[in-house]
């Protein structure tokens, strides 16, 4: 059975548990290195002069943007804390998921299983909408396993991603996400799998479409055209849908635990990762170089960061959804880092959640950064 058509099977129970499942991660494993538990301890802790005043400035951006806007912020150094406003719960990830896809490749490569020299086969199935070039290319061309790390991670490209699980194996690459963050995340699927997921429920005839039918969706505008391109696709009247609107669409596939996470379980990924816990020194080091260029991240909490900061991120965008999470100073790691989680919901525009994002950056160069600084 094609996978895209198994959620009209899914029992409603393993949904439950897997929802309960991902409330784990809250409470970050032990570090590798015992001598590092007092650091992270200290960044624990919610008393630190720059959490109040951060949490202030916050309250204020959340208030102006329509929607919800969850933040979670950990850093170390001379006033160590931690600011939690991710309402304790799970919040969606889009493309920041592509962080751990690109961790778990890289785990393989220092294992000696992988060889960034390694290459895939484009294929026609693999082809999935969003940034990135690879949909410009043609099947049966080839791609080293380094050139699709660098094209998931700086450009976002999905195609570049959904190949990577497709040589990973979703099953390990989501057991290896639990082991590195004791729980936190739902499941982490592909990137096409989204859209069937999402559209699924609207027409049993979506599990037939083939991959580029989906991808052609995306040339009607969001909203009431798409829909109909949808049914312009199936062959069937718009009013054989089972949707009244695509955020209806959309909000019911986000009501799923698929691709979402807490937002304390993802900055201890980040945290890990910056440590170099998960990855060898050459593997952590690729893995902040490709965060550090990314192309996606010039309209959120990096345009409002003080100039020359050094901010390894990955951004993330879908309906009515958006994300930035990234670690600043991320080479002081335990000794300095800052980790920075935040993802918008609901918002009429994406222009909404980008300027929160941007008041996000500000705060943070006036209060924590600031602090450290001596301000």
């Amino acid at each position: 059975m094609p996978a895209r058509a198994l959620y009209r099977f899914a029992p409603l129970v393993l949904s439950v548990a897997l929802l309960a499942a991902c409330r784990g991660g809250d409470t970050p494993p032990p570090a590798d290195d015992p001598a590092a538990q007092p650091a992270v301890d200290a960044a624990l802790a919610t008393d630190a002069p720059w959490v109040a005043a951060l949490d202030t400035r916050i309250d204020a951006l959340d208030d102006a943007m329509p929607g919800r806007f969850g933040v979670h912020v950990r850093h170390y150094g001379a006033q160590p804390g931690t600011l939690d406003r991710g309402q304790d719960r799970a919040w969606y990830l889009s493309s920041t998921i592509k962080i751990p896809v690109a961790i778990a490749v890289l785990e393989q490569v220092d294992a000696g299983t992988l060889s960034l020299d390694d290459t895939l086969t484009l294929a026609q199935t693999d082809f999935v909408d969003g940034a990135g070039d690879m949909l410009e290319h043609k099947p049966g061309q080839t791609f080293s396993l380094a050139a699709l790390l660098e094209k998931s991670l700086r450009d976002s490209d999905s195609t570049a991603t959904d190949m990577l699980i497709r040589k990973l194996g979703e099953d390990h690459l989501n057991a290896r996400i639990q082991a590195w963050t004791g729980g936190g995340f739902g499941p982490v699927t592909t990137i096409l799998q989204v859209r069937y997921d999402a559209y699924g429920p609207v027409h049993p005839g979506v599990a037939q479409l083939d991959n580029m039918a989906i991808v052609r969706l995306r040339n009607a505008e969001a909203g009431e055209p798409r829909l109909q391109a949808l049914a312009s696709a199936l062959g069937v009247a718009r009013a054989d849908l089972d949707a009244d609107t695509l955020d209806a669409v959309f909000d019911a596939y986000y009501r799923s635990d698929r691709n979402t996470a807490t937002l304390p379980a993802f900055a201890v990924l980040l945290d890990r990762l910056a440590a170099g816990e998960l990855l060898s020194p050459d593997s952590t080091r690729r893995m902040l170089e490709h965060m550090r260029a990314i192309s996606t991240g010039d309209r959120r909490i990096s345009a409002g960061l003080p100039p020359g900061t050094d901010f390894a991120q990955k951004t993330g965008t879908q309906h009515r959804r958006a994300c930035n999470v990234g670690v600043i100073d991320a080479e002081r790691a335990r000794d300095g880092a800052t980790l920075v989680l935040a993802c918008a919901e609901d918002f009429d525009e994406l222009a909404q959640a980008e300027t929160a994002f941007q008041g996000l950056g500000r705060a943070l160069g006036e209060t924590v950064l600031d602090a450290d600084a001596g301000g």
